[in-house]
């Protein structure tokens, strides 16, 4: 084996590298165009157009020399946005299946993302952490807001964001529960009747105990810790198990991981595979600047399809989950582009022996 370090013989890495980071920083202000510069502008588009344009006036003492300058497009800021303390930034160009042009305009945002996404999965796969035992409960803890709209239509009117703890058991031989601000105890998969979830953040609805095995759409941490950590073959299995469902594959099986990250508690490898399968869902994009419901700010992962952009929101530095977010891509019926109409944000994830218990602070 030879001691001696290859040498480096360019410095792309750290090209990358040092475009990633920036990727990640929140976007700039926006200076407005004083008259002069809007002037001189004008007539230098009028000279390449036009060459028998007038030539500019020469540039008097006290008048500013032009500078090289670039225009951001930026969502315009809504009340219910700031009412849950975020910092809206949506791209309207984002559409399912094809990403938005990077800053350098040759550069898909999605690699981006993918980058993104690929330090999540190293920062997900060393997170050091208790192994949930058999009989035991994954305890989530959240603050959560989603709007209603009325059966008539109109704007959509966004609640407070309000506490919310589920307990859901590791191997699925116990009765979880769901309790949430404002609304009596629930018990999930209790025998006999029992109350279902649909998602993260969804109502309770009453059902009967069907007795299925674990699923995708119903998994207990035992059957997500089963879970292939190949992201390929995760991925495959995912568009597999949700065929069929929603106009849009890929909206599905973004959203379908987005529900496993949640409200469960994957083991770190397999947690690690799925931010992973999300990179090669295509039309994933960065959201350079979002903040959670409890208004902790951070970059996020998106994806905009059918109207609203979803949103992961990560802390900028540790790439820890923060929460998820969802916004109008387009001004319609519901309002504004840029409305605000889901929220969380994770506070608390352990592993408690009972129902109703909650880990020391």
């Amino acid at each position: 084996m030879n001691p001696t370090p290859r040498r480096r013989t360019h410095h792309r890495p750290e090209e990358d590298e040092r475009r990633d980071l920036v990727d990640l920083l929140p976007p700039p202000r926006v200076p407005g165009l004083a008259p002069d510069r809007e002037r001189l502008l004008r007539e230098a588009l009028l000279r390449e157009t036009d060459p028998a344009a007038p030539a500019a006036a020469p540039r008097t003492a006290g008048t500013p020399r032009p500078r090289p300058w670039r225009i951001r497009l930026v969502a315009p800021a809504v009340a219910c946005a700031l009412a849950v303390g975020g910092v809206v930034a949506v791209n309207l160009q984002d559409t399912p299946g094809r990403a938005a042009p990077g800053a350098d305009g040759g550069v898909p945002r999605a690699s981006g993302a993918a980058r993104l996404l690929d330090r999540i999965a190293l920062a997900a796969a060393r997170e050091d952490r208790p192994t949930v035992r058999t009989g035991q409960f994954v305890y989530v803890e959240s603050r959560v807001a989603h709007a209603a709209q009325s059966a008539g239509g109109g704007p959509v009117t966004m609640p407070p964001v309000h506490r919310r703890q589920v307990w859901l058991s590791a191997d699925g031989s116990r009765p979880g529960l769901l309790r949430e601000a404002g609304q009596p105890d629930s018990v999930l998969d209790a025998e006999g009747p029992v109350q279902n979830l649909d998602g993260p953040g969804a109502t309770p609805r009453p059902g009967t105990l069907h007795g299925s095995a674990p699923s995708i759409d119903d998994p207990t941490h035992a059957y997500l810790a089963s879970l292939p950590t190949d992201p390929d073959a995760l991925l495959r299995l995912i568009r597999e198990e949700t065929r069929g469902r929603g106009p849009d594959p890929d909206q599905q099986a973004f959203t379908t991981i987005g529900d496993l990250l949640a409200e469960n508690w994957a083991p770190p490898r397999v947690g690690a595979a799925l931010y992973r399968a999300a990179a090669r869902i295509p039309g994933v994009t960065v959201v350079r600047a979002a903040a959670d419901a409890t208004g902790r700010e951070g970059v996020a992962v998106a994806r905009t399809a059918h109207g609203r952009q979803t949103q992961w929101i990560f802390d900028r530095t540790t790439y820890t989950y923060l929460g998820e977010r969802t916004v109008l891509s387009g001004t319609g019926d519901a309002g504004p582009a840029g409305t605000v109409v889901g929220t969380s944000a994770v506070l608390t994830r352990a592993a408690v022996d009972r129902a109703g218990e909650t880990p020391p602070r």
